[in-house]
């Protein structure tokens, strides 16, 4: 039983994706534009599990030449919100779109005047209204049973978040070479230094 249930949340999440998938069209290209254009850095903020998965999606578009940093709303609105430059690009998550705390401090950002990404299921509101871009994670049910813990539709943010960070990666040329200066630790490190290792000339070949 417990296998049967097991596959049922796997099936659900990826139902949620090929959601996803079938939405993606000129708005994500004009996300793309927007960070790829960005002189300065991305920042992510989101509360809950939106937070988590936007701290995730930091951490794979640093390590995939997009600078960027999580910015806790909360912590935003008292004194962290220096971080944020005019020029910065913001990816704003939040499933519902009507986040209390993530609404106070985009009347913030809207103010010093920044690009506002959304990714969210909420269309339209409070976030979508001050979006200059809105990408559409909207998924049909949570695996979840009591259809309430963020699941499904926390595998579709991540998912997107994925999609503009590989694709960046591509525009951007972002070689493994590129990629060993952000990631010199772990086995990944490990593994792109045998690499560069098999491919150098020494000695007389040189």
């Amino acid at each position: 039983m417990s296998i049967e249930e097991a596959k049922n949340v796997i099936t659900i999440e990826e139902e949620g994706l090929r959601t996803i998938r079938q939405k993606l069209g000129k708005e994500f290209e004009q996300a793309v534009e927007l960070i790829y254009n960005c002189p300065t850095r991305v920042v992510i903020t989101g509360i809950g599990k939106s937070g988590i998965i936007g701290q995730k999606i930091a951490a794979t578009m640093n390590s995939t030449g997009t600078p960027s940093f999580f910015l806790h709303p909360v912590e935003a609105m008292h004194g962290d919100l220096g971080m944020v430059a005019p020029t910065d690009v913001v990816i704003a998550i939040s499933y519902s779109g009507k986040t209390g705390e993530l609404n106070l401090l985009l009347q913030s950002l809207v103010k010093r005047g920044v690009a506002i990404i959304a990714l969210t299921g909420g269309i339209p509101s409070p976030l979508t209204d001050v979006a200059e871009v809105v990408l559409d994670i909207g998924i049909e049910k949570e695996a979840c049973s009591l259809g309430l813990a963020p699941t499904t539709s926390t595998t579709a943010t991540l998912a997107m978040g994925d999609a503009l960070a590989v694709v960046l990666q591509n525009k951007k040329k972002f070689q493994a070479s590129d990629f060993r200066k952000n990631h010199p630790g772990g086995s990944l490190g490990e593994r792109l230094k045998v690499e560069v290792r098999e491919v150098m000339v020494t000695g007389d070949g040189v």
